[in-house]
């Protein structure tokens, strides 16, 4: 199993999902980077359950940095952020042992594993592993914010409920971040939750799709063919439990048109050059030409439900039917937010450390 990820800048995750702990460590970031307890223990309660829309388990995420970061800034050396486990229920789980839950790695990870993996709650592969990526996430997002690269998420769709567009970057990407329900109406987001809570009533659950903006990323980003920008953050999002889909710019929506109507025509404007449109996200030949980077990352329904499911007994190789218990999110979008941005924010510190040296960040 392979948990570590990036090359200037390397993030590896850890822990299980009803074991001690879950945790990150962060290595290859400068020394002097400003580490705010505050800020990550902000960006954590955006990731927890919230009300009736999400699973009723409530961690509190007491973290503990426990190497790397001395007197508030990185020293350099590997910075270790320890998560606890507290509100495990593990005796949810025993009963349906050998059952694979459908659209979970139930039956791919006794495949790969032998039986020998912790399956109680999902183990390694629960959503709750993404508490470390948070935790690390929110050490990059401030030094790349000192750098002026501000990144921002919102729930564009969710149960058919489509969001406004972005249309002042900057304003709007300030704004989501002060928001836990990361929506650019206001209107919307009181439809989204209802919409939410009516799925959770009927015992199911509901997806929706998270459109992405990373504003001041330099020129220069990204290698040719194999390294380009969008795959290093692609192969990044899709680690991220239950993104099934990335998008970047106008890749589906404008396929079918005219390449006079895909490109994006160059032009000056005060000494720099920008694009007229951005159809192509900011990212030319795998390499960022200085517009915005925009993409989506397509969430599926949470696939822990309520109802009857069919299913197989994979240790007895029969047909079964399985009803899950335990305590389930209706819908994870809202909360899977923080972590693509804190996913995005450790592929830039990678990327720009890979072009710029490791200081570059300091």
């Amino acid at each position: 199993m392979k948990n570590t990820f990036g090359q200037s800048v390397s993030v590896t995750i850890y822990g299980e999902s009803h074991g001690p702990a879950v945790g990150v460590v962060l290595d290859g970031l400068a020394p002097g980077i400003p580490v705010e307890e505050d800020f990550i223990r902000s960006q954590l309660t955006l990731r927890r359950p919230s009300g009736s829309i999400s699973t009723a388990r409530q961690e509190p995420d007491p973290f503990q940095i426990l190497s790397g970061v001395y007197e508030g800034k990185t020293t350099g050396t590997p910075i270790s952020i320890m998560i606890p486990n507290s509100q495990t229920r593990s005796k949810d789980y025993s009963a349906t042992r050998a059952l694979a839950r459908p659209g979970h790695a139930d039956y791919t990870a006794y495949c790969k594993y032998h039986g020998f993996e912790d399956f109680r709650g999902g183990g390694h592969f629960s959503g709750r592993i993404t508490a470390g990526l948070v935790a690390g996430g929110a050490v990059a997002i401030s030094a790349l914010k000192a750098k002026n690269i501000l990144i921002g998420t919102h729930i564009q769709s969710c149960g058919g409920i489509a969001d406004r567009e972005f249309r002042n970057l900057e304003e709007d990407i300030r704004n989501l971040n002060q928001k836990t329900f990361a929506v650019l109406d206001d209107d919307k987001a009181g439809q989204m939750q209802e919409k939410i809570r009516q799925t959770a009533e009927q015992k199911d659950s509901i997806g929706g799709i998270l459109e992405t903006a990373v504003l001041n990323l330099p020129a220069g980003i990204g290698e040719p063919w194999f390294d380009t920008a969008e795959g290093v953050l692609s192969h990044a999002l899709f680690s991220i439990p239950a993104v099934k889909g990335v998008q970047f710019g106008n890749a589906f929506s404008l396929v079918n048109s005219y390449g006079s109507e895909y490109n994006d025509a160059f032009r000056m404007q005060e000494n720099q050059i920008i694009t007229e449109t951005n159809h192509n996200a900011g990212i030319n030949g795998g390499i960022t030409n200085g517009m915005p980077v925009i993409f989506q990352c397509a969430v599926k329904p949470t696939p822990s439900i309520y109802q009857a499911q069919n299913t197989v007994d994979f240790f007895r190789k029969e047909d079964a039917v399985l009803e899950i218990k335990g305590r389930h999110d209706p819908a994870i979008i809202h909360r899977a937010r923080v972590v693509v941005d804190s996913v995005t924010a450790l592929v830039l510190c990678d990327l720009l450390a890979g072009r710029f040296g490791t200081d570059w960040l300091a």
